[in-house]
């Protein structure tokens, strides 16, 4: 089930790293009709595929039916992310819905509209599955209730990303403009995230509780159990619910929530029936085990670590891209379309390492954590046998094999042998604690790397240097192939001057120049550089007077007469220096201390010459 939670948030990055496409592609006509045929063809494979499982399932045994049937889901889930990507990327889909006029504005509805049409392949892909579903594992509830179980479980991991979508969507369009500006900022950004992200955390369980359609637990022989044992922990809660998962038939009991006002113990009702008392204290045990270790507050560190590793894997992959130019060469000589070359490429270096890091770094700690709280059952038992018993009728009542592994638990196997192993030698228990604790400083370590790296390449001098020296590398390319555009030159001469290549931006702005003479920005830009130039062999201040003349000739406003003010400065005329600059002070908006400072130094130098 928990393998529901990465397919949807794949979903969710395919559409957020889609662009559209610069070339129209198919007509309305065509993209729908081939919409249609492609989910035709993955409805007819979904059931054939289970129609084949539930014929197998007839005279196979219970393990190896569960086995192709779990195969089988896999392969559906899978196949539904591939149909999703080509709706997005192949048929754009996207860009046909911007048509529309409330959907194509609103970018949270639009995201909202596309995550339903993946639901729908998800809930197509169950709702064949459940025939299959029945004849295997003999549920007492309907296809009605199997389908949406699966998707009200999984849902939620979407439902912070669509609250904050929305409230941005909102403050976009009716903060105030101060507002909208911090927000533009990569500071206000990552500020405004991590808020939300801590607060959506905290308060997440209130409302997930009552997607999950839970409700208090009835007072009774189990609720007091329940909350004895976490008195005896010194757990505090805010409720324990009962947990209507699968129409309750599921064995399982979970925990959720960071703050006691927040906190919830879910239970489902096959468990309190099918538990002796002393297996439920064991489950229980193991969901207090969970808190007592803090792992949900390190689920949201390695989340966060996630969304910091894509902020620096980001920059890094657009650096790489651009040094694959001869690679793109080769595809736009196949006539395919560069803007949605790179859309999918990223989109799939993205994918890959989501998918790298929560099956292999979060599941790691997932397995790990999980093995943690099994062994919490020895600081609250005497003894994990009941424990023991409890994963034994797990898997008998699930009917999958002992020796099933998934990438966020052990095998039950394993887990039972673990602590059968922890119970003859207690020593084990602090082995698994060590390492667990090495592997969470190592952890550590390398994101306390990725944060220094991360405001380097965003906020940093060499986020600065690489953004400076890509854009370089993009400007040449571009000149190389049109040589006669002036203002390629003159924005190659803005950069280099920023780099504080002088010599550099004084020749790309002459070569601009020599392309468009009328430019006044331009021109103004070179003057600034021949009357104020660090180097001075680079100074010219006739020359710089001449070019910022020229400027305000062609264009009168506050930066071009400060150029012209500071022209008349370096060549020893200070009164017409003055009078330049108090025009220059007086049309100028915004800051205006750069222009006051300026008017100083040119009365100082106009009273001691006169």
């Amino acid at each position: 089930m928990f393998g529901n939670f990465l397919y949807f948030i794949v979903a969710l990055l395919i559409y957020s790293t889609y662009h559209p496409t610069e070339e129209p592609g198919l007509g309305t006509g065509e993209t729908l009709a081939f919409f249609l045929l492609l989910c035709g063809a993955y409805a007819f494979y979904a059931l054939f595929s289970f129609r084949r499982i539930e014929a197998l399932a007839r005279h196979a045994p219970e393990p190896v039916a569960d086995q192709q049937f779990q195969a089988a889901l896999l392969r559906c889930s899978l196949l539904a992310v591939g149909v999703y990507a080509v709706a997005i990327y192949g048929l754009s889909l996207p860009a046909l819905l911007e048509r529309l006029p409330l959907v194509g504005r609103v970018a949270t509805l639009q995201a909202m509209v596309f995550l339903a049409l993946f639901t729908g392949f998800l809930a197509l892909a169950w709702s064949s599955a459940f025939s299959a579903y029945r004849r295997i594992y003999r549920p007492d509830f309907g296809r009605g209730e199997y389908v949406t179980s699966n998707i009200s479980f999984a849902l939620p991991v979407l439902l912070p990303w669509i609250a904050l979508s929305g409230t941005l969507d909102l403050l976009n369009a009716f903060a105030p403009g101060p507002v909208r500006r911090i927000l533009e900022t990569t500071e206000g950004q990552i500020g405004v995230f991590s808020a939300f992200l801590l607060g959506t955390a905290i308060v997440a369980p209130a409302f997930i509780k009552r997607f999950w359609r839970c409700r208090p637990l009835s007072a009774g022989p189990a609720r007091a159990r329940i909350e004895a044992l976490c008195r005896r922990a010194g757990l505090a809660f805010a409720d324990i619910l009962h947990w209507p998962l699968f129409g309750g038939r599921m064995i399982t009991a979970g925990v959720m929530g960071l703050a006691r006002r927040f906190r919830y113990i879910l239970v489902t009702p096959s468990l309190l029936e099918v538990l002796e008392p002393e297996e439920l204290d064991a489950v229980m045990a193991h969901e207090i085990g969970h808190v007592k270790r803090r792992h949900l507050l390190f689920y949201l560190l390695f989340f966060a670590g996630y969304l910091l590793l894509s902020l620096v894997f980001y920059d890094l992959f657009l650096y790489g891209m651009l040094y694959a130019d001869p690679l793109w060469e080769a595809f736009r000589r196949s006539g395919l379309s560069q803007a949605t070359l790179v859309s999918v490429v990223f989109s799939a270096a993205i994918l890959g390492v989501f998918l790298v890091y929560f099956r292999f770094v979060f599941g790691f700690f997932m397995r790990n954590f999980e093995r943690q709280a099994d062994g919490y059952v020895f600081r609250l038992l005497p003894t994990a046998r009941p424990l023991v018993t409890t994963l034994e009728k797990i898997a008998a009542a699930s009917r999958q094999s002992p020796d099933r592994p998934n990438w966020h638990h052990f095998s039950i196997r394993q887990r039972i042998e673990f602590l059968l192993a922890c119970e003859a030698d207690p020593r084990r228990l602090v082995r698994h604690d060590r390492r667990v604790r090495r592997a969470i400083g190592l952890y550590l370590v390398v994101l306390a790397l990725l944060a220094v790296a991360g405001y380097q390449v965003n906020l940093g001098t060499v986020g600065a240097r690489m953004s400076d020296h890509l854009f370089a590398t993009l400007l040449e390319r571009e000149i190389a192939k049109n040589p006669h555009s002036a203002s390629l030159y003159g924005m190659l001469g803005d950069l280099q001057y920023r780099r504080r290549n002088w010599e550099e931006a004084r020749l790309a702005w002459e070569a601009s120049l020599l392309r468009k003479p009328d430019n006044p920005v331009v021109l103004n830009n070179l003057a600034w550089l021949l009357a104020t130039c660090e180097e001075e062999r680079l100074r010219d201040p006739p020359r710089a007077l001449a070019l910022a003349l020229e400027a305000a000739r062609l264009q009168e406003s506050s930066f071009i007469l400060d150029t012209l003010a500071e022209s008349y400065f370096v060549n020893g005329r200070y009164e017409e220096a003055l009078a330049a600059g108090e025009r220059a002070l007086r049309l100028a908006a915004g800051d205006r201390r750069h222009y006051e400072d300026q008017l100083r130094k040119f009365r100082e130098k106009a009273r001691g010459g006169s």
